[in-house]
């Protein structure tokens, strides 16, 4: 049975973007919170989805970003998300200084993204 880790939280500042020649690339930066039963913090650094749009009709996403915040013990760390479209699934990989969450970096992992006012909901599921 899935566990769901994480809810994050996203709000969306202003994206820029180059049309090139051979495709169109928009890279949106980009704040937030997570929230779990394991983890609670906040997005800190430079965190940017990048989007990549081909003039053969493929695409390609990314979001990488650092939330810094407390582990279930209570204890401060971070994680690094690199969240990548895999077909029609998101496929996110985690890195973490935690102990008690180390697991998570070798863990079979998918998400969610769902658009929300202002930005988007992300979820990360352990399978």
């Amino acid at each position: 049975m899935e566990q769901l880790l994480l809810t994050i939280d996203v709000k969306c500042l202003d994206a820029v973007s180059v049309e090139g020649h051979s495709q169109t690339v928009v890279m949106v930066p980009f704040t937030g919170k997570a929230k779990g039963d394991f983890f609670n913090g906040k997005i800190i650094g430079s965190s940017v989805d990048t989007q990549r749009y081909k003039n053969d009709g493929t695409n390609s996403l990314s979001a990488r970003y650092m939330i810094e915040g407390v582990d279930f013990e209570g204890k401060k760390c971070k994680i690094f998300v690199e969240n990548n479209v895999s077909g029609d699934s998101w496929k996110p990989s985690i890195v973490t200084d935690s102990e008690v969450l180390k697991d998570w970096e070798t863990s079979a992992l998918r998400s969610t993204v769902e658009g929300c006012e202002g930005g988007v909901t992300v979820k990360i599921f352990k399978a």
